[in-house]
């Protein structure tokens, strides 16, 4: 069975201001085209679909013309919702659309029934796994401390109880949303970090043949069997390093597996460029630079006048600019943002007890911070599906 595997679409997400639907939409018409040219037999969709859980409604009009057209091609999807959904709506009429051949698990309690499609091998069992905020799954899953490692791990007991009780040499596929250990973050995804632990380690899938994973933004191969396939646009210049793709899996009648990486269009390229104003507006090799979005970094001692009109005469799609003095500062001396990037709120939270204190947070005081910022997640997800 040949699987197309993509995730995190954000559909009606922006890229420093700029619109993005009009990519997004040339995603989906090469997620269509592949999956015809290329005798695709089930795509699946690992979360994030959406951006925030009340998309724009220009979003929700692409998503419904992504499922019309992946269902008129005769091609299973199973999809699952990620952080960013909100579950209940993305879940609505999942039973009435399930008859057209799309498939949307975004219940925690359906994690061990799945999707059974058929090849001329036998059964593939898909498993959809939607995201599980910990603090809202814990009873329904029977944990006694809200973790990541633990309710997966409590649903993967779910998958693997019912894939015990099929035929001998059914295949399985998990769909899962989370942060798994070994994979590189970016910028761009938001923080799930629940009692100070955001990682869950990948032997919690052990026993499925394959396991798609959404959530983090690079394209990814954990082990052979465990793989990220990333967001198939660039929603941050931590992303410019990113060749955007999606997995294309051929899993034979023994479950072993052959992967190859399909790339994404390319809308516009990404670059980071750091120096002096003067020596980034005369430096020969940034040519190649000229049409792309740009973050520019300027190191000038001095803050010189108008960067962004400068920098746009020969960047014009410069979108973020950045100071970073070259010169002798103390820490206190640090823009604060500076100060801030790639630190948790936990971090952030300590950070600052221990300025105004004077003195870092014992564990206790760790523990506070840690459940404080986990009800706040968990109140913010209640909040957004009652909207």
């Amino acid at each position: 069975m040949r699987l197309l595997h993509t995730s995190d679409w954000h559909l009606g997400r922006a890229f420093h201001r700029v619109n993005m639907l009009g990519a997004q939409a040339e995603f989906i018409d090469h997620l269509v085209t592949t999956v015809r040219e290329r005798d695709v037999d089930a795509v699946v969709v690992s979360g994030d679909v959406y951006d925030r859980a009340v998309p724009p409604l220009a979003a929700v009009e692409l998503f419904d013309e992504a499922l019309h057209r992946l269902a008129a091609l005769g091609v299973p999807t199973v999809m699952i919702s990620g952080n960013h959904d909100s579950a209940r709506r993305l879940g609505v009429g999942a039973g009435l659309i399930g008859r057209a051949g799309i498939h949307l698990r975004t219940e925690p309690s359906a994690s061990g029934t799945p999707v059974v499609l058929a090849d001329g091998d036998g059964d593939v069992a898909f498993y959809g796994l939607p995201y599980l905020e910990p603090a809202l799954v814990k009873d329904e899953f029977g944990v006694e401390k809200a973790g990541h490692e633990a309710v997966l791990a409590a649903a993967m007991d779910r998958v693997r109880a019912d894939l015990a009780a099929r035929a001998p040499g059914t295949r399985s596929v998990v769909l899962a949303h989370a942060f798994v250990t070994g994979g590189e973050p970016s910028d761009s995804e938001r923080d799930i970090t629940v009692g100070g632990v955001a990682a869950v380690p990948a032997g919690v899938f052990d026993g499925v043949d394959y396991v798609a994973l959404g959530h983090l933004h690079g394209c990814q191969t954990l082990t052979d069997r465990v793989r990220y396939s990333g967001s198939p646009l660039p929603y941050s210049f931590s992303e410019a390093a990113h060749r955007k793709s999606m997995w294309l899996v051929d899993l034979a009648a023994d479950g072993s597996l052959d992967a190859e990486r399909v790339d994404c269009p390319v809308l516009r390229a990404l670059a980071r460029i750091r120096g002096t104003l003067e020596d980034l507006l005369a430096d020969p090799d940034l040519a190649r630079h000229e049409e792309a979005w740009v973050e520019a970094t300027l190191t000038d001692p001095v803050r010189p006048a108008d960067p962004m009109a400068r920098l746009a005469e020969r960047f014009p799609h410069t979108l973020s600019l950045v100071f970073d003095p070259d010169r002798d500062d103390a820490e206190s001396e640090v823009s604060y943002a500076r100060r801030l990037a790639g630190r948790s709120d936990q971090q952030i939270a300590e950070d600052f007890v221990a300025h105004v204190r004077g003195a870092a947070p014992d564990p206790h005081e760790q523990g506070v911070l840690r459940d404080a910022f986990d009800a706040v997640r968990a109140d913010e997800t209640v909040r957004e599906v009652a909207r």
